[in-house]
C-alpha cells in the first residue's frame, strides 16, 4: 500500500465556526422533582426489567414492556416518556413518575470547515467532557470519551495534561451516541439507509480500561441489534496498554482493538507513555499477540504519533516492524497535533513519508492520518475540556495583571 503524498495531509488551516444552539438540540430541563429519579438510559436489558418491575410493571408484561421502551430509548431516540405512543397513557405516566430519560447536556458545538463537530457536554455534577464528530465518504465516526479528564499523563497529549475528575457511567458513554444522533437528525433509519453515526472509536478523554465495566456496558447497549445497532467490528477500543485488562476487551465486548504506541524502546516510550513503566513493550505485545480475537480479518491498530526528532527516524521504523512480527496488524502514522504550551513538534511531511515507506514495504498497511477539525482543537489528542482551559488560564491571567 502507497503512503499518501505529503501534500493532501497538511491542508491550509481551515476556518472555525461556531454554531449556536438550537433548544432541540439540548437536553430537556430536567423538572426538579425528576432530578434524583433513575436514568434509564445505561440500563442494561437486565436492570430495566428488575426497575421496570420494582416501579409496578406486572411481571408477565415486563419483558415485553423492556422491549418496547428499548426500542424508543435507543431506535427511535426518544426523550419523554409521553412520547412512547404504544404505551398506555397511564403507563407512561407511571414511568414518568418513577424514571428520567437524561442525556449529557449540549454546552457548546464547533463545526469545523472540514465538517468536523465537537461538542463540549456537561454531565451529572457538572463536570464537562469533549465528544468528536467526524465525517468522511464511507462512514461517520464518533470519537468518545470515557473519563473526565485522564491518569496517564502522555506527554503528547493534551488530555493527559487535565487532573482526572471521575469515570464516567454507562449511561454518560452511550449518551455521548444519543446526543451526536440527536444533534445529526440520525434516529429511526431503517436497514438499507446510510447511517451518519456509523462507527465508534473510543478515543476521546481518558482510558477505557480503567473503566472497563461501564465502558463494557455502555458497548453493549451500542452493539444490541434492536437497539443503536452498531456492529462490533465498527467499534475500535484504544489503550495506553493497561495489560491485564486487554483480553477481557475480546471476550467481554469484542470489538477492535487499538494500542497507543508511540515509541520503539522502552525508554522513549516511558516518557510518551508513562503508563509503560508499569507494563513495558514486552508485555504489551505479549498481550497483544494472546488478544482473543486477533486474525488477519481482525488485525490491532498500533496509532504511532509523529514527533520531530523523538521517535521518526528510520531506525525507528525498521523497531516497530520488528517488534510487532507476527502480529496481525496497520499502523496508523498520526501527524502531532499542536497544543498550546505542547513541548513536541510534527515531524515534517517528508519523514512521515519515508517512516511510512519502510513500515508499508515490511507488508503493513501504514496509512497517515489527515488532521481533522485542528481549528477547533478536535484532532486527535487535543481534547480538554473548556471548564479546564478556563481553570488554568485564571492564574496566569492573574499573574499578568499583577
Amino acid at each position: 500500500m502507497r503512503v499518501r503524498r505529503a501534500k493532501r495531509l497538511f491542508p491550509a488551516k481551515p476556518m472555525t465556526a461556531t454554531l449556536p444552539i438550537s433548544p432541540d438540540l439540548v437536553t430537556l430541563p430536567r423538572r426538579p422533582a425528576e432530578a434524583g429519579l433513575p436514568n434509564v438510559v445505561g440500563m442494561g436489558r437486565a436492570a430495566l426489567r428488575a426497575a421496570l418491575v420494582e416501579a409496578g410493571t406486572p411481571e408477565a408484561q415486563a419483558t415485553m414492556r423492556v422491549a418496547q421502551v428499548w426500542q424508543w430509548l435507543y431506535h427511535r431516540g426518544a426523550r419523554d416518556f409521553m412520547a412512547m405512543t404504544n404505551l398506555a397513557r397511564p403507563y407512561r405516566e407511571l414511568l414518568a413518575g418513577r424514571f428520567r430519560i437524561a442525556r449529557p447536556e449540549i454546552v457548546t458545538r464547533q463545526v469545523s470547515a472540514d465538517g468536523t463537530r465537537k461538542y463540549l457536554l456537561r454531565i451529572d455534577g457538572g463536570a464537562e467532557i469533549e465528544t468528536v464528530y467526524i465525517p468522511e465518504a464511507d462512514r461517520g465516526t464518533l470519537c468518545v470519551s470515557s473519563q473526565v479528564g485522564c491518569t496517564l499523563t502522555c506527554s503528547f497529549c493534551h488530555t493527559g495534561t487535565q487532573r482526572l475528575v471521575r469515570n464516567l457511567t454507562a449511561a454518560e458513554i452511550v449518551g455521548q451516541v444519543m446526543v451526536a444522533r440527536d444533534d445529526l437528525e440520525d434516529w429511526g433509519r431503517k436497514p438499507d439507509e446510510k447511517r451518519l453515526v456509523s462507527n465508534l472509536v473510543l478515543m476521546g478523554m481518558g482510558e477505557p480500561l480503567y473503566n472497563f465495566e461501564a465502558v463494557r456496558d455502555a458497548m453493549k447497549i451500542c452493539m444490541d441489534g434492536e437497539g443503536i445497532a452498531l456492529s462490533r467490528r465498527r467499534i475500535t477500543l484504544s489503550t495506553s496498554g493497561v495489560v491485564p485488562e486487554i483480553a477481557r476487551v475480546g471476550a467481554e465486548i469484542g470489538c477492535l482493538l487499538a494500542i497507543s504506541f508511540h515509541a520503539t524502546t522502552d525508554a522513549v516510550r516511558d516518557v510518551l507513555v508513562p503508563i509503560n513503566r508499569k507494563w513495558p513493550i514486552g508485555e504489551l505485545l505479549a498481550a497483544c499477540r494472546a488478544y482473543p480475537r486477533l486474525s488477519n480479518a481482525e488485525r490491532i491498530t498500533f496509532e504511532y504519533v509523529m514527533l520531530k526528532g523523538v521517535n521518526d527516524s528510520d531506525a525507528d521504523a525498521r523497531r516497530l516492524v520488528r517488534l510487532i512480527a507476527g502480529i496481525p496488524a496497520k499502523i496508523n502514522l498520526i501527524p502531532f497535533n499542536p497544543w498550546p504550551g505542547a513541548p513536541y513538534e510534527r515531524s515534517d511531511p517528508e519523514r512521515i513519508e519515508a517512516f511510512g515507506a519502510i513500515v508499508n514495504r515490511a507488508g503493513y498497511a501504514s496509512p497517515v492520518r489527515t488532521p481533522r477539525g485542528e481549528d477547533i482543537m478536535a484532532a486527535c489528542g487535543q481534547l480538554k475540556s473548556a471548564s479546564e482551559r478556563a481553570r488554568r488560564a485564571r492564574p496566569a491571567a492573574a499573574a499578568v495583571a499583577v
